[in-house]
């Protein structure tokens, strides 16, 4: 049972704030209060720039990988594994550190996707970029990369081509996302949502 004490360690490694700690250090400003209020990429690229937003999506998926690569390297156990992912994406959209108000878990959910099942990794990417930069919408690459994603993990675990218990990170990790981005699909729907590009002022 000494694994469980992966359960906290994968869930506070989530909950590290990176888009925070950045937009602290570059402008000596909580990003919570600018834009959106997110911690994640986007955000921050608007307020503190590109090469800032790229350093926190490098660190919230750095955060991801690290944990489920604990999880695996260590117990070698797909159970484990995904307990690690699950719980890496939890901490990321609830951390403990500032209230447990996080961000939407795409980067987070999209490395650990990666890590599980790198097949489900591709089509997740190969799906949701050209939709981000034919539309300018983030949201819509991340609310349809994770439906993709997810739905094609559980698909392969089903079939056999996958670890079975990785269908549950297909199923509970996309419902995290896409319940995270619900706001974003309100505004989307009202014609409100902002564009990739637009400057925090």
């Amino acid at each position: 049972m000494d694994y469980l004490f992966m359960i906290p360690i994968s869930y506070l490694i989530g909950s590290i704030p990176f888009g925070v700690l950045i937009g602290w250090v570059i402008k000596r400003v909580d990003i919570r209060e600018h834009g959106s209020g997110n911690i994640g990429m986007t955000n921050v690229m608007r307020l503190a720039g590109v090469p800032a937003g790229i350093v926190v999506l490098a660190l919230d998926m750095g955060k991801s990988v690290l944990a489920v690569m604990l999880g695996m390297w260590l117990w070698n156990s797909a159970g484990v594994t995904t307990i690690c992912a699950l719980l890496v994406l939890t901490g990321h959209i609830w951390p403990v550190f500032i209230g447990f108000k996080g961000g939407r878990g795409t980067a987070s959910g999209w490395a650990a996707l990666f890590v599980l099942s790198p097949i489900s990794g591709v089509v997740a990417t190969v799906v949701a970029l050209p939709l981000l930069f034919m539309t300018k919408y983030v949201s819509v690459g991340s609310i349809v990369g994770a439906t993709v994603g997810g739905l094609t993990i559980t698909g392969l675990a089903f079939s056999g081509h996958a670890e079975t218990h990785y269908a549950w990170f297909g199923l509970i990790g996309t419902s995290l996302i896409l319940l995270r981005h619900r706001e974003n699909m309100k505004r989307l729907i009202k014609g409100e949502e902002r564009k990739l590009g637009n400057r925090e002022t």
